[in-house]
């Protein structure tokens, strides 16, 4: 093999920080941090389409949905993402925000500047609402969403609700909640409250039975994740603090808990200060994914082994030994 041959086809930034042996099972120790894109305002809301072998990830204050792909690199694929109308100063981040399949192949999105989770038709591009009120009052800006796959819940929608998309986050006069919620979208359009106690409530994962919901709340004075055990409704019959990342945040690691996905083992990949946190079910951290930038989301692609970073202003990937619960293939 020749020298330029070997060369690697993207730059490497960050490192991998191994705190437990356990992680070697999981990532392997030569495995290296690739950057694939750069020049995003804020990346966010990354999901792999397996049909078309792209991915899709989000620049939620500008506007925009990129596709990137081997071959084809960073592209434009929806310019504007969210917010279409005339300038306005309502919002802070008017474009999409999380992104993931449906059980059919369907791309839902949480589109901030429509204040609603939508339906987007990967050919032609259109969008369709599926949830933008809640009791009557319109949503603040849905942030990040998972849907069920197994059993009576299959199809249902977990999303949650900040006020990072409006200028003025919770004093923002359009704010019409009293509260940041947490919600359960139902196939039949019905929608649930699942929680309602959060400050800024983020991103969202379900364990793989689905028996489990994780909550992150991206509050700088309470860093945690949340975990809420699921009645046969969808609803929390228990909740408790998950993970609390405060020592991560006083230690200067740069982000706030914020998405996240989980593995077949029932792993969580969950941003946090630092970069990617991994965590067994028990909530023992085996490693940090440090990109040396704030890391908002990730997701599972390509043959299920690659997991894709989305961190401030760049996309990045890193090669598993686990295959991930995401997009059609959860």
């Amino acid at each position: 093999m020749t020298a330029e041959a070997a060369a690697p086809a993207f730059p490497e930034i960050g490192r991998i920080r191994r705190l437990s042996p356990e992680l070697d099972a999981v990532i392997p120790p030569g495995a290296v941090i690739e950057q694939l894109a750069d020049g995003i305002t804020w990346a966010e809301g990354p999901v792999w389409i397996p049909d078309g072998r792209y991915l899709l990830f989000s620049d939620v204050p500008g506007n925009v949905m990129y596709r990137w792909s081997e071959k084809g690199g960073k592209a434009i694929f929806l310019q504007p993402s969210g917010y279409a109308g005339p300038p306005t100063k309502v919002f802070r981040e008017p474009g999409t925000n999380g992104m993931t399949l449906s059980p059919a192949g369907e791309l839902l999105v949480c589109d901030h500047g429509n204040r609603a989770v939508s339906k987007v038709d990967l050919k032609t591009k259109a969008k369709t609402v599926l949830a933008d009120r809640f009791q009557g009052k319109r949503f603040n800006s849905p942030n990040d969403l998972i849907v069920a796959r197994l059993g009576e819940l299959k199809g249902s929608i977990y999303f949650t609700d900040p006020p990072y998309g409006l200028e003025g986050l919770d004093a923002s006069p359009v704010k019409e909640l009293p509260f940041n919620g947490v919600y359960l979208r139902r196939p039949n359009g019905e929608v649930a409250l699942v929680d309602d106690k959060l400050t800024f409530p983020n991103g969202v994962a379900l364990s793989p039975n689905e028996k489990r919901l994780y909550v992150a709340v991206s509050d700088p004075k309470g860093p945690v994740i949340m975990a809420y055990d699921l009645g046969r409704d969808g609803l929390p019959v228990s909740r408790k603090v998950f993970f609390d990342a405060s020592e991560l945040q006083k230690a200067g690691g740069p982000g706030l808990p914020d998405g996240m996905r989980v593995d077949a083992q029932g792993r969580l990949f969950a941003t946090g200060p630092g970069g990617v946190l991994v965590l067994t079910p028990e909530a023992k951290l085996l490693g940090v994914i440090e990109t040396g930038f704030p890391t908002a989301n990730c997701t599972f692609g390509e043959d299920g082994r690659t997991l894709f970073l989305t961190s401030n202003h760049v996309l990045a990937r890193v090669r598993t030994l686990t295959s991930g619960l995401t997009g059609a293939k959860q």
